[in-house]
């Protein structure tokens, strides 16, 4: 993931002006790194330790998608349907 997607992403998902960390920006980052390397493990088929990464942040990922879930459904909905997460 390039540094020049980074703040659009935080751009998209922000809840207040200066918000940079919050469970729906470390989502998005995740997602958006998730399926970068997944681009990358598919040309590089036997890169094991990028795929080890990979499953650490799919890990993180569902973390932090069951924390929102717990505290707000309504969002976890919302930001579901914008990631295009599940189908």
């Amino acid at each position: 993931m390039s540094t020049v997607a980074k703040p659009e992403i935080i751009a998209a998902f922000k809840t207040h002006d200066t918000d940079t960390g919050s469970s729906e920006v470390q989502i998005a980052i995740l997602s958006a790194r998730i399926n970068h390397l997944t681009e990358h493990l598919r040309t590089h088929r036997k890169d094991f330790h990028s795929r080890r990464g990979l499953l650490q942040m799919a890990a993180r990922r569902r973390k932090l998608l069951d924390y929102v879930k717990r505290h707000d459904l309504a969002k976890y909905r919302e930001l579901l349907e914008k990631l295009k997460l599940r189908k």
